[in-house]
């Protein structure tokens, strides 16, 4: 019987609220604030993005820069709308601040998951301060898009009926904003980020266990911050080594904040061993270094006042419950069915269609524990939390699971399958592949004009599995790299890459597309400029081993096929299927004047054409030669379709021995 072994070190990416809030406190101030370990999440660049175009000097996300804020009297209305993408977050926290900035409105819209998501909660307390809020939907409906108009606001005392670390954040934005004191009373403690924060930055406020109260005309100061691991993102490798076999994992520099630590509660009360090392407080967070190793698990209660402090790990805490003994109850819930998804309704349904018995109660749900193996697919309805918390299921050997959209981790940790093969002996292709085996991954390998990219594209539709074009990367870093103004002679693989973590991923029905500022921007990838400057940015060794990254991490996800230069030989040693697609010079010069020139080229045009192709190669001698065991096609008397049906035999092949 296959054995989970869980091994090393895992950093967790920056904790999402600190990072968020680190964005907006710095803005605010007068004066420089340096932030280093942010969350390079498609949330957060939301967030900067939206700070941007209220006139904040923000420069690229990257472990460590400087915001240089020039205080609220800079910030100005934005000329569009604010993007807010799949995040809450951000809308009800800059909603908060714009509230309070009399003479400024914005418009906030967001995708379709965030669109559906309640924003009264938030609006219901600003408006009575005094700011005017406009739902622009459809009537009845009350979240985005949204317009939120400042105005002189006056003091609350406002009573929330339910714990919430945003309403809370968003007063106190507003307040602020305003210069009007603001008490806000919850009937437990919510996170409390936004106090430990402020307070770290000159702010008064007087804090207890039910509320916090802003006093009158406080001013934000500029501060450094360094952003502890995310203890959400920690918990899905805490929970992964609680349910492994042998070894252990080591969890570094995570936020142990008291308001943040209720999963790791919950994990002790049901057996696991979980250490903290390195105990430390640092800006005003305590940090610490976590130790977990295996354990026989028993189910548990969740509920009451320990529901804020682990409410975004409650997903992981019911995958972790299936395979318990006995039974467990998480109750006083309610708030899950407002997140990304109804995710009492998303658990309960993607556990039941695995096989285990679950059922769903109106503030949360029954999960009976057992080592059955647990196969299905999983619908994510794009909720990051629930693809990891499944992801985790699926590393467990035995079970058989498919996840339908695995890119979506990358609102909060795009790195999670890579930390997970990184983590476990079986690799992270256990959570998304549906079995113990890894990913199919076709590489398409050849020279210039060989028509890697349209066969490529074939062979992926005819199987049915995703498209990588690994060439769309360093257009991304080409088109930040011309955004910027800065002459191309210029550029150099360290500049280029302190933009990258500006550029980000996730998984259409047919690719894995590269989004820029969490969006696509395909069209802008294709402009004149970027092709005139890409062949430049991909030279670069550097800037290769970080697209050769990006590409590693699309195919530790999902079946795909990978083509570009040296994927049989550098990105993907260990592909199922190598190609290698070669064509007479004269043939490739054709083919690619026929595609740039819509017409049948002239002899002479397809002679300029080839010389230019043979000094590519000699350029690109090094990058164009096959792998050891690749299958060399040459396509000069083949037609596509004909190249088509070979490599796609051949991938069949390889599927039906990968799953033997």
């Amino acid at each position: 019987m296959l054995r989970l072994t869980v091994q090393g070190t895992v950093r967790a990416p920056g904790d999402k609220s600190i990072s968020h809030r680190a964005l907006i406190f710095a803005a605010m101030a007068d004066g420089p604030s340096r932030i280093r370990g942010i969350l390079p999440s498609a949330d957060v660049h939301a967030t900067a993005a939206a700070l941007r175009a209220m006139g904040v000097d923000l420069p690229a996300l990257s472990d460590d820069f400087v915001v240089r804020g020039r205080g609220l009297a800079a910030l100005h209305s934005p000329e569009g709308a604010l993007d807010c993408g799949n995040s809450g977050t951000t809308t009800r926290l800059l909603a908060g601040l714009i509230a309070g900035l009399a003479g400024r409105e914005a418009r906030f819209e967001g995708d379709a998951s965030l669109s559906r998501r309640p924003m009264r909660r938030v609006t219901g307390p600003l408006g009575q301060m005094g700011a005017r809020i406009v739902f622009e939907g459809p009537p009845g409906h009350d979240g985005l898009p949204m317009r939120v108009q400042g105005a002189p606001l006056t003091a609350i005392r406002y009573v929330n009926r339910h714990a919430s670390a945003q309403v809370k954040g968003a007063l106190l934005l507003a307040g602020l904003a305003a210069g009007v004191e603001v008490t806000v009373e919850e009937p437990v403690r919510s996170r409390d980020h936004s106090e430990r924060m402020l307070r770290a930055r000159g702010v008064a406020l007087e804090c207890t266990d039910s509320g916090v109260t802003l006093a009158a005309a406080q001013r934000v100061l500029p501060a450094d911050v360094s952003v502890p691991a995310d203890p959400s993102s920690a918990t899905f490798f805490a929970c992964l080594a609680a349910l492994a076999d042998e070894g252990a994992l080591r969890l570094e520099d995570v936020c142990c904040n008291p308001t943040r630590t209720g999963a790791f509660d919950v994990l002790r009360r049901m057996g696991a061993h979980v250490r903290v090392e390195d105990d430390r407080d640092v800006g005003g967070e305590r940090l610490g270094t976590l130790i977990v190793r295996p354990s026989r698990l028993v189910g548990t209660e969740i509920g009451g006042d320990e529901i804020p402090r682990c409410i975004d790990e409650l997903p992981m805490l019911a995958c972790l419950a299936s395979r318990a003994e006995g039974v467990t109850v998480i109750r006083d819930a309610q708030e899950l069915r407002v997140k990304e998804s109804d995710r009492i309704r998303a658990v309960v349904d993607n556990l039941r269609a695995l096989g285990v018995e679950a059922e769903e109660r109106p503030d949360g749900m029954r999960v009976v524990g057992s080592l059955r193996p647990l196969t299905g697919h999983v619908v994510t309805h794009g909720d990051h939390r629930l693809a990891m918390a499944f992801g985790v299921l699926g590393a467990l050997p035995g079970n058989q699971l498919t996840i339908d959209d695995p890119g979506c981790v990358a609102v909060s940790y795009p790195a999670f399958w890579r930390d997970l093969t990184a983590a476990t002996s079986q690799g992270a292709a256990v959570a998304v592949s549906g079995s113990q085996h890894a990913p199919l991954v076709i590489a398409i390998d050849g020279p210039a004009a060989s028509g890697k990219s349209s066969t490529a594209q074939w062979v992926a539709k005819t199987l049915d599995v995703r498209h990588v074009d690994s060439g769309a990367f360093y257009r991304a870093l080409a088109f930040l790299a011309v955004e910027s103004g800065e002459p191309p002679e210029y550029w150099t693989a360290e500049s280029l890459l302190a933009r990258a973590s500006r550029i980000s991923w996730r998984l259409t029905e047919r690719s894995v597309l590269p989004l820029v500022d969490g969006r696509d921007q395909d069209e802008l990838l294709r402009g004149s400029a970027v092709t005139r400057t890409v062949s430049r940015v991909a030279a670069m060794p550097a800037v290769r081993e970080w697209v050769n990254g990006q590409v590693r991490a699309a195919g530790a996800a999902v079946d795909v096929v990978v083509d570009g230069r040296d994927i049989g030989t550098a990105v993907f040693p260990a592909a199922q299927l190598k190609v290698f697609l070669v064509a007479d010079t004269w043939e490739r010069a054709r083919r690619r004047l026929v595609q740039r020139l819509g017409r049948r080229p002239t002899d002479a045009e397809i002679a300029e054409e080839a010389e230019a192709l043979v000094a590519r190669d000699a350029q690109d001698a090094t990058q164009s030669a096959p792998a050891r065991d690749a299958i060399t096609i040459d396509t000069t008397t083949v037609t596509q379709a004909e190249q088509v049906e070979r490599i796609v035999a051949l991938a069949r092949a390889a599927r039906e021995r990968l799953r033997r």
